[in-house]
């Protein structure tokens, strides 16, 4: 089963919403004021409150110090540290080292087959292809033949894409934010299409 993670929560209803659909991750975008998608620590914590058991919240960060998501994963704001900048493998130590035991995922751009050699030496836990920052467009899938770790594919997904994207790449985990939006916020039935179209097997 394709697992799924509903990215850019920033109300209450996004949380009723995914707390409906059970996606396995949810993702909080901290501290990155361009997107409208953009919360506080104590705002990520007042949803987080609220979100269901079972559920697994993610920060989402743009090179931000170390210390910025440390401190969100000591505290159980998050439970999974997610990469989107020019962090690379020091960072990563270093930020182990602050939150011991912690989850980091790494975000890659895709946009030629040279890019996979990063992918692939990164000493992230898990690795995202996607096509850029918050683009909202795929990238050439051909790509993704060539990854021997597991990843989640990003950039462009939505719930009419996705068994076409699990079909052909086969990925451990799919990640929507605007695929799953209607007028730049959640839509509560494009979540539950995703999610459907995830777990089908």
């Amino acid at each position: 089963m394709t697992r799924i993670k509903i990215c850019g929560l920033y109300r209450p209803e996004d949380i009723r919403y995914v707390n409906e659909a059970r996606p396995d991750w949810c993702g909080f975008i901290l501290h990155f004021p361009k997107s409208h998608r953009n919360v506080t620590p104590d705002q990520a914590r007042a949803l987080r409150a609220e979100l269901a058991p079972g559920i697994v919240p993610v920060g989402v960060f743009v090179d931000q110090p170390a210390e910025v998501p440390a401190a969100l994963l000591r505290d159980g704001t998050i439970s999974v540290a997610q990469l989107h900048g020019h962090e690379d493998d020091a960072y990563l130590a270093a930020l182990r080292e602050l939150a011991p035991g912690c989850v980091i995922w790494k975000t890659f751009q895709v946009r030629s087959a040279a890019d996979l050699r990063a992918v692939h030496a990164s000493a992230a836990d898990l690795v995202l292809l996607d096509n850029g920052c918050g683009t909202g467009e795929t990238f050439d899938w051909s790509l993704v033949g060539g990854v021997t770790r597991p990843f989640l594919l990003a950039g462009g997904l939505t719930p009419e894409n996705i068994p076409a994207a699990v079909a052909a790449l086969h990925p451990y985990g799919l990640d929507l934010s605007s695929g799953v939006e209607t007028e730049k916020k959640k839509d509560r039935n494009k979540i539950e299409a995703a999610v459907a179209a995830a777990r089908k097997e």
